[in-house]
């Protein structure tokens, strides 16, 4: 093994324990929503082929970062797996993901570590579009975390962000629209009362807001709850992320002036 392979493994434990010490000496975000991108480059550059093959690995990189999470007692991290977009690219494409997420939601229901951790799961989006053995899952998950607080995991599959407002609007229309005006139906369409019908009505707004693979674009992630959020891009792909990835955007976030519009 080369001299530079041997002495890698004690510089990355020592860099990561640094980096993890000057985070824990600052103000954590309370809310880190990560965007799962580059989950099909990495299985071309690994060889991989297999629909399921492909995701497997970074469904298998949810425990890591929900235990990097918890250690940090961050209260809330929402992930996006799946957006409404995803769910229209061809079926091959499609049935992988949804058959990994759909395996890794019923594990987590039964997983000791989310019970121990105290963790609370759900799910947002259009969830009606997904199909009946992803919604038991998702059931089961969710049912099984109901009296958790420790920390808020929010997966976000078929979601869109211009479809959550489109979403809130229809349902606040719906829920005040009989009998009203037109003028009284615009007065009650305030930021306040819109809150209220998206999909994560008491999750604070996401502070950090971390994208993998390189691309430097939103999406559509959280578009109304991000007004105020800060940006990291990590060039890393979603399998390969690591916890100095993490540490990393957490430091970044830790050193910018958050002015909130002001």
């Amino acid at each position: 093994m080369p001299v530079t392979e041997i002495l890698r493994g004690p510089l990355y434990h020592l860099y990561e324990r640094r980096l993890l010490a000057e985070v824990k000496a600052n103000p954590l975000p309370r809310h880190v929503g990560i965007i799962l991108d580059g989950n099909r480059r990495h299985g071309r550059e690994n060889g991989l082929t297999d629909p399921i093959g492909i995701y497997e690995p970074g469904a298998r990189k949810l425990d890591d970062v929900l235990d990097w999470c918890s250690d940090l007692a961050i209260p809330a991290v929402t992930l996006w797996v799946c957006s409404t977009d995803n769910l229209a690219r061809p079926t091959e494409q499609v049935s992988g993901i949804l058959a990994v997420v759909e395996s890794k939601l019923r594990m987590l229901a039964t997983d000791p570590r989310i019970h121990a951790r105290r963790v609370h799961v759900d799910a947002i989006g259009r969830l009606d579009l997904l199909p009946p053995g992803m919604l038991e899952a998702i059931a089961s998950a969710k049912r099984a975390t109901a009296e958790y607080g420790n920390l808020l995991l929010t997966i976000a599959i078929g979601y869109g962000g211009r479809e959550e407002i489109i979403d809130a609007v229809r349902a606040l229309l719906s829920e005040h629209g009989d009998g009203a005006s037109l003028d009284e139906m615009i007065a009650r369409v305030t930021p306040e009362t819109l809150r209220q019908y998206l999909y994560m009505p008491h999750a604070p707004d996401p502070d950090l807001i971390i994208r993998t693979s390189g691309e430097i674009r939103l999406s559509g992630f959280l578009l109304w709850q991000s007004a105020y959020s800060e940006f990291y891009f990590a060039d890393v792909y979603w399998p390969a992320f690591r916890k100095i990835d993490l540490l990393r955007a957490i430091r970044s976030f830790q050193n910018r002036n958050r002015r909130f519009g002001r």
